[in-house]
C-alpha cells in the first residue's frame, strides 16, 4: 500500500519565513523584518532574510541561495516585495525575472511607495499572487516598522523593573537589584532590539548606568538622556562614546557653561522646546528622532519620564519585570496621571507573559483610551 506524503500548507511555509525574518532583529531598522522561502513540490529549495540595513533584501537573499532554478516554484515572503529603488533595486523585478508560478505574501507593505504596487506588478506579469497568509502574525512582527512608516515617529517601548507592590526603588532610592540576573540579560536583549534607549537625568544621577547590551552579543543602541537643565555630569559612564554614542536633550534654560562641557567631550546637545512643566517636550523629541531614522525607542527612565509618556499617550508597548519582592514605602513606578475614576484607566492588552528567573515579565500593548462618559445618576 502506497504511503501518501502530506504536502505542507501555505501557513507552514509562511511560519518558516517568519522565523527567518526574526533573525534580522536589531540590524535592519529602519527597514522591516522580512523572510522568504522558495518551494517546489513541497520541498524548500531556498531560504533568505533581510540580514542588515543597506544589504540585500530577503527575496534577493533567497534567490541567491537557491539550489536549483526558481522558474515554476512558489515564493513565500512575509511582506510585499518592494517596487521602488531604495538602498537596493526593486525586489519585485527580480521576482518577475525568476519566473515563479506563484507568490504568497503575508502582509501588504504600508509604505505608500510600495503598498499594493508590488502585488499589482506580479499579477500584470501573469504570476498568481496570494495575499494575507498569516497576515496578523506578519503585521505583529513588524509593528515597529508599521508605526514608523505610517507616522514618522519611533515605536516607543516603556520598560521598568518593579516589586510586587509597584515600587521601582526603596524609600531611600535604592533600585539595585530589583530583578534577577536572568531578567538583566532579558533587559539587554531588549536593548539590542531597539535603535535607541532613553533615560532621564534622575536615573543618570542616581544609578550612573552604562545603558549598553554588554551581556548579549549585538550592537549597542544610541543612548539619549533627557536633561532639561544639563544637571548630569559629563563624566558619567554613559557619556563614554567608545562603546556607544550618547546625545542629550535639553532646553534653552540649560546654562551655556554646561553646554560647553558636553561639547568639549564630543557629546551632542539638542535644544528642544518645553512642556507645561518647563521640561523637555517629549513629542518634539520623538519627532526629531523619527527624522533621524530612529524607528524604535526603549525608555528605561524613572517615574518622571514614564509618567510624562503615559500622560501624553506616547507609549506603544509596556514591558514590566515584576520581582517577587515587597518593600512597602518607596518610589512608585508611575506618578499621577490625572486619573480619578477607574473607567479612565489606561488599558493594555497582554501580548506575552513569561518567567525570567524568579521574576514575571509582562509584555503588553496599549489600547486606545476609552472616552469618558457621564457619571451615573
Amino acid at each position: 500500500m502506497a504511503v501518501r506524503t502530506r504536502i505542507p500548507t501555505d501557513e507552514e511555509f509562511m511560519r518558516r519565513a517568519l522565523r527567518l525574518a526574526q533573525k534580522g532583529e536589531g540590524r535592519v531598522s529602519p527597514n522591516p523584518l522580512v523572510g522568504a522561502v522558495i518551494v517546489r513540490e513541497g520541498r524548500i529549495i531556498a531560504e533568505g532574510y533581510h540580514h542588515r540595513y543597506g544589504e540585500r533584501h530577503a527575496e534577493i537573499d533567497a534567490l541567491a541561495n537557491a539550489t536549483e532554478p526558481v522558474a515554476g516554484a512558489t515564493f513565500y515572503v512575509t511582506l510585499e516585495p518592494c517596487s521602488h529603488q531604495g538602498k537596493t533595486p526593486p525586489c519585485v523585478e527580480a521576482l518577475i525575472a525568476s519566473r515563479p508560478t506563484r507568490v504568497v505574501v503575508g502582509s501588504i507593505d504600508p509604505n505608500p511607495l510600495v503598498s499594493g504596487r508590488g502585488i499589482a506588478a506580479l499579477r500584470r506579469h501573469g504570476i498568481e499572487t496570494t495575499t494575507g497568509v498569516l497576515a496578523e502574525a506578519c503585521q505583529r512582527q513588524n509593528e515597529v516598522f508599521f508605526k514608523y512608516i505610517r507616522t514618522g515617529l519611533p515605536y516607543v517601548t516603556l520598560k521598568f523593573a518593579l516589586t510586587l507592590d509597584g515600587r521601582i526603588a526603596s524609600a531611600a532610592g535604592d533600585s539595585r537589584w530589583i530583578s534577577s540576573p536572568a531578567s538583566l540579560r532579558f533587559a539587554h536583549r531588549l536593548r539590542r532590539s531597539h535603535d535607541a534607549i532613553l533615560v532621564g537625568a534622575g536615573t543618570v544621577l542616581q544609578d550612573d548606568p552604562e545603558l549598553t547590551c554588554r551581556l548579549v552579543r549585538g550592537k549597542n543602541p544610541l543612548r539619549i538622556v533627557v536633561d532639561s537643565h544639563l544637571r548630569t555630569p559629563p563624566e558619567a559612564r554613559l557619556f563614554d562614546q567608545r562603546r556607544a554614542r550618547t546625545i542629550v536633550a535639553a532646553t534653552a534654560a540649560a546654562p551655556r557653561s554646561r553646554r560647553s562641557l558636553f561639547a568639549g567631550r564630543g557629546i551632542e546637545v539638542l535644544e528642544l522646546g518645553t512642556d507645561d512643566t518647563g521640561r523637555v517636550a517629549l513629542p518634539e523629541l520623538l519627532n526629531l528622532l523619527g527624522r533621524r531614522e530612529i524607528g524604535s525607542l526603549l525608555v528605561e527612565g524613572g517615574a518622571g519620564i514614564a509618567t510624562s509618556l503615559l500622560r501624553g499617550g506616547l507609549a506603544d508597548r509596556l514591558v514590566a519585570v515584576v520581582a517577587p519582592k515587597i518593600v512597602g514605602a518607596g518610589i512608585d513606578a508611575v506618578g499621577d496621571l490625572g486619573i480619578r475614576r477607574m473607567q479612565q484607566a489606561l488599558q493594555l492588552r497582554f501580548a506575552r507573559i513569561l518567567r525570567s528567573g524568579d521574576d514575571l515579565v509582562l509584555d503588553a500593548r496599549f489600547t486606545p483610551r476609552p472616552q469618558a462618559s457621564a457619571p451615573p445618576p
